[in-house]
């Protein structure tokens, strides 16, 4: 396979298709694996949030937020495979 330079939109798409195959398989995990160490381990998520940030611009007031990203151990592990299985594909 020639080595051929990706472009930036090839990674940003495995990485969002990770998230969701990571987050599909967080759901599936949360809601199916008995309560336990491996439940514990395999459904654990980090939470970090910015906001709510307020903007006042004396006509328009805007206020958004907050804003959280839930990143968990399955998201990574989805990630991984959706590289893997780009790596394979293309």
């Amino acid at each position: 396979m020639a080595n051929v330079p990706r472009r930036p939109l090839y990674y940003l798409g495995i990485l969002s298709s990770g998230f969701v195959l990571g987050g599909f398989l967080h759901a599936l995990l949360a809601r199916f694996l008995p309560a336990g160490a491996p439940k514990e381990v395999l459904t654990a998520s980090v939470h970090p949030s910015v906001g709510p940030f307020s903007l006042d611009l004396l006509v328009l007031s805007l206020t958004i937020g907050p804003i959280t990203l839930t990143v968990s151990v399955m998201a990574v592990v989805g990630v991984v495979l959706a590289y893997l299985l780009a790596r394979s594909l293309f």
